[in-house]
């Protein structure tokens, strides 16, 4: 077997510090917009967050279309009402202010009313037909108010399925985001408990990607066209793996303790863009693929700090839940790298197979987050549907430094039913 000698590395343009939100209506006249349709979470617009942006769109004379309707963790029917909203909109630009369920449903209207089709056409196989986008998309600003996803940074939009219990995503360079303006100010009012679970997705982007499986282990494809978007670790999406890790360890519990600790909200802020970065090259891989099925199977977990007229699990908290046994699992493809990423998480040198899901799970504590999924609801006899779930996200798997089977993705779900 031929194996590959390539890989890629792209990632949005952004701009990073307090007060950048301000630089909006600049951005968007740097991109040719004249009418945006810009969605954002409705907190945002209660808290005064928006105004703010708004007024520096308008300063420069672009008109608006406000779509507040945004659901945290997006359905097809939520997904399908943005979509609607921006056609009767008649804009030639998006812009979206909120977390990463307000920047995926950007992604997904944007997508649909500049390449035409449905929603589940685009969704990756094999639960959608993985249509690929035929032409250019409008240009989209993201502006991200919690320090989690790195939506703005990447080419996924995630979608919950409940009436198939699994959540998938649509995955195309074409919704990257033309540009992003990453301003801890607008993290000021995320709640403690949001803060905590957006933060370890952080981490647990970062640790997945660092500890994906080598590019060059991959068959060199056929044609550039069948080159993987998660292709691998590599030297450049290490470099944003790490430093991710680095700040989650040092900055993840003061930001979650003070609301108003710039410094430690920044951070990880700026965290997530560039895990972003890291696993939008590299990929993520067990706990995602585990994180899919536990977030769209039950929903009957209500989540501190989250709307309260509905029961989901947070998508950080859904990732974070399964990696210290997913790590366990794969620490003999790379014992070195997995007690390097423990390190950069603790500061201090760490060795053997328990090193960092020790790490992981002290932090996970330190937050307050859930150790377990029985604290999300969860039981033994939910274990066949979970793997059953995860089975299905062999886009992730395939990144995997160890492929798991069947068996061991049991394993590693058994063992996450309690902290270990």
């Amino acid at each position: 077997m031929i194996h590959e000698t390539i890989f890629t590395v792209e990632a949005t343009p952004f701009k990073f510090g307090p007060g950048a939100a301000a630089d909006a209506g600049w951005e968007l006249q740097r991109l040719g917009v004249r009418r945006a349709f810009v969605v954002m979470d409705p907190r945002v617009a209660e808290l005064g967050l928006a105004a703010r942006v708004l007024a520096a769109i308008h300063a420069v004379g672009i008109e608006t279309v406000v779509y507040s309707a945004v659901r945290v963790e997006p359905t097809l029917e939520s997904l399908q009402d943005a979509v609607e909203a921006a056609r009767r909109a008649g804009v030639d630009g998006f812009v979206a202010l909120g977390g990463g369920s307000t920047i995926d449903t950007a992604k997904v209207a944007n997508l649909i009313t500049s390449d035409g089709g449905e929603i589940m056409a685009y969704v990756n196989p094999p639960i959608g037909e993985g249509r690929k986008p035929g032409g250019t998309l409008r240009p989209l600003l993201a502006l991200p108010t919690t320090s989690g996803s790195g939506s703005e940074a990447t080419t996924v939009a995630i979608l919950d399925l409940p009436h198939l219990g699994v959540k998938t995503g649509i995955s195309h360079r074409s919704l990257r985001p033309a540009q992003a303006i990453v301003d801890p100010e607008l993290s000021a009012t995320a709640p403690a408990s949001v803060t905590a679970a957006a933060g370890l997705d952080v981490v647990c982007h970062a640790a997945e990607s660092f500890l994906a499986r080598p590019y060059t282990s991959r068959p060199r494809p056929t044609s550039p066209q069948e080159r993987p978007p998660y292709q691998g670790s590599n030297p450049v999406a290490d470099v944003w793996a790490a430093q991710a890790l680095r700040s989650g360890g040092q900055f993840l519990r003061r930001a979650v303790t003070d609301a108003h600790d710039l410094e430690a909200r920044g951070a990880m802020m700026l965290a997530a863009t560039m895990a972003g970065v890291g696993f939008g090259s590299a990929g993520v891989h067990i706990p995602h693929a585990c994180a899919y099925p536990i977030a769209g199977l039950r929903h009957d977990y209500r989540a501190p700090g989250y709307p309260a007229e509905r029961a989901f699990v947070p998508h950080g908290l859904s990732v974070i839940v399964t990696a210290p046994a997913a790590f366990r699992f794969t620490y003999d493809a790379d014992p070195a790298r997995h007690e390097e990423a423990a390190r950069l998480l603790t500061g201090r040198e760490e060795r053997g197979r328990e090193a960092l899901p020790t790490a992981l799970l002290a932090l996970m504590r330190d937050v307050g987050a859930p150790l377990g999924l029985r604290e999300l609801g969860y039981g033994a006899p939910d274990l066949p549907r979970l793997v059953e779930g995860a089975l299905k996200q062999q886009r992730l798997l395939a990144v995997a430094p160890l492929t798991p089977s069947p068996a061991d993705l049991e394993r590693i779900l058994r063992q996450s039913l309690e902290p270990a």
